[in-house]
């Protein structure tokens, strides 16, 4: 499992404090950025060095609790990657509460858009992180 602490801004959320939905997203993007970046495999990279990428192609989100402005959202990721597509499973809490959960499925595909089988190296490290290292 990978982890991150988000730390929710004046700037993140509406006029009630509460974080905006597209804020939720943008950080639950930049975890999976971060977390590809740790492997060695920024998404940048594997685009602009292998002509190759992780599309998202399927995402859903359960809100459970508000998550308000000076918050400290610890998000965790737990990958279950597949020969040609990753699952980034997600839960966030604040202190024990927790505030949301869910997924984004990711394929593995070539940048004119066929998918293609994560190489080896690659899932290996995602197994890393898999909750029963399998």
């Amino acid at each position: 499992m990978f982890e991150r602490v988000w730390t929710v801004r004046f700037s993140d959320t509406d006029p009630f404090g509460i974080a905006h939905y597209p804020r939720i997203v943008d950080a639950i993007h930049e975890t999976s950025d971060m977390f590809m970046e740790e492997l060695g495999y920024a998404f940048w990279e594997l685009a602009a060095d292998h002509d190759s990428g992780f599309p998202l192609v399927e995402m859903n989100f359960e809100f459970e609790n508000p998550v308000e402005a000076g918050d400290e959202v610890r998000i965790t990721l737990t990958p279950d990657p597949s020969t040609r597509s990753v699952r980034f499973d997600y839960e966030a809490f604040v202190d024990d509460t927790p505030v949301f959960a869910g997924y984004e499925q990711r394929v593995y595909a070539t940048m004119d858009g066929g998918a293609i089988e994560i190489p080896p190296e690659l899932r290996a490290g995602f197994r890393e992180y898999a909750d029963d290292g399998a």
